[in-house]
């Protein structure tokens, strides 16, 4: 693992430290998004009784967008997608994709490369999952969607 990876891992695992899990996840978010120079991310945690992501902090969202993501059903789009295969999901750009995994909403987003993540505990329970985008095209390295893993596991173990 290279130095910025690990070095941002200790980022995360701080802001998780020094603040209540809520009110760390939009800083938690903002270090994702500089590491992986990104300018959109979503972090949705898995309502306890509804069994759907829910929002849980944004950053890059447009307006149109929001209501649209603000509960996501898992296997639905690329967050629950992520959620049910327990596996990150991405596409090389969001305006042309079509796999399938891309709702039409998200092209709103006008980003191109995204990637979507479970937060899985050191159980392998599911407790949300988290995301990132760029506004170009972008096919995320195993080694990029393996650390997005790492931060999303050191989130899980936080809530």
């Amino acid at each position: 693992m290279a130095d910025s990876d690990s070095a941002l891992l200790e980022k995360v695992s701080a802001a998780l430290n020094d603040g209540a899990e809520r009110e760390a996840l939009p800083q938690v978010l903002d270090l994702l998004l500089a590491h992986f120079a990104c300018t959109t991310g979503t972090v949705h945690l898995l309502g306890k009784n509804s069994g759907m992501l829910q929002l849980a902090a944004q950053r890059g969202i447009p307006e149109i967008v929001l209501d649209k993501i603000k509960v996501i059903p898992v296997g639905k789009g690329m967050a629950g997608i992520a959620a049910e295969r327990g596996e990150p999901v991405q596409v090389c750009n969001l305006q042309t994709d079509s796999s399938g995994v891309v709702r039409p909403g998200a092209r709103d987003t006008k980003m191109e490369g995204s990637i979507a993540a479970p937060m899985l505990d050191s159980a392998g329970a599911l407790k949300g999952t988290l995301g990132v985008a760029k506004p170009v095209a972008y096919d995320f390295t195993a080694l990029e969607c393996d650390l997005l893993m790492k931060a999303g596991r050191l989130i899980a173990e936080h809530l």
